[in-house]
């Protein structure tokens, strides 16, 4: 990068290197400590460690996610701190949570739980928007947790954290309204893993010998009926081909008023039901 580039002449190096513009100016807004409209209005302004900003266009020019490269996201109007041991919250993701809400709003205290919660995304959206609810999040990785702790205690929301994979971890005796889990269910050889290498592999990919995605998601569900309420729900985020499998399985383990709802580009994202009676 020559010495002493200007604002206009970083945000051209960026375009030559495959930065889209936006990207561009945010990473450099967060790399000066500005906004976009300063860099707008300060074209000529002359910019120090040119070093710095080439390797930061490089990795953004290479793949690596603008959360990672910037350290934060929003997500349902929160600010999350992210790093790569955690996945970018999507808004995909949304689908889960706007069903969860819609669920809470029948209930007067409800008790949730999210399952494998990464960032911590679910949960503190949840919390936030429905303030009266007691949420709890699991998650199998200490440096996920650490995430996720730190983006509640930053944002002021309480949530109880415990360490284990989906229902490890928790009080046996605690019982849950509602639970929540964005699992992984990439199977091992899907061809859209090269596109996701910068995030955590374990949070993408299901952890069983079969190759089909699809373990994590049973484990959760073949759990579900020792935690829940009767008459609790359970919603699960997966693969855009995976709603068949998974409302199958729902029913197999007692789940009622069993169904899907679409992400935003239409396709089922998210399945869900209710536990039913256990039948003696």
């Amino acid at each position: 990068m020559p010495d002493a580039p200007t604002v206009a002449g970083a945000l051209a190096l960026a375009r030559e290197l495959g930065v889209e513009r936006l990207d561009a100016q945010l990473l450099l807004a967060h790399q000066l400590g500005r906004t976009r409209a300063w860099l707008l209005a300060h074209g000529d302004t002359p910019v120090a460690d040119s070093a710095a900003l080439h390797s930061v266009f490089a990795r953004r020019a290479a793949g690596e996610p603008l959360a990672y490269l910037v350290g934060e996201r929003e997500f349902r109007g929160l600010s999350l701190r992210v790093t790569p041991d955690v996945l970018v919250p999507r808004p995909d993701t949304e689908t889960l949570v706007d069903w969860a809400l819609d669920l809470l709003a029948m209930l007067a205290a409800p008790r949730v739980v999210d399952l494998g919660t990464g960032s911590g995304a679910i949960a503190l959206a949840i919390k936030h928007i429905c303030p009266r609810a007691q949420v709890h999040a699991t998650d199998f990785s200490p440096a996920a947790l650490a995430v996720a702790r730190s983006n509640g205690e930053r944002l002021t929301l309480p949530v109880s954290w415990h360490r284990g994979y989906w229902w490890q971890g928790l009080d046996a005796a605690l019982r849950f309204d509602l639970a929540v889990a964005n699992p992984p269910y990439v199977a091992p050889g899907d061809p859209h893993l090269a596109a996701l290498r910068h995030e955590p592999y374990a949070a993408l990919v299901a952890r069983d010998d079969r190759g089909d995605g699809m373990a994590d998601i049973e484990r959760i569900v073949a759990g579900a009926a020792d935690h829940l309420s009767p008459g609790a729900w359970l919603l699960i985020e997966h693969g855009f081909d995976q709603s068949q499998f998974v409302c199958c399985r729902l029913r197999e383990a007692g789940f009622e008023a069993v169904g899907s709802r679409a992400d935003l580009a239409g396709h089922p994202r998210v399945s869900g039901g209710r536990l039913g009676a256990a039948k003696g």
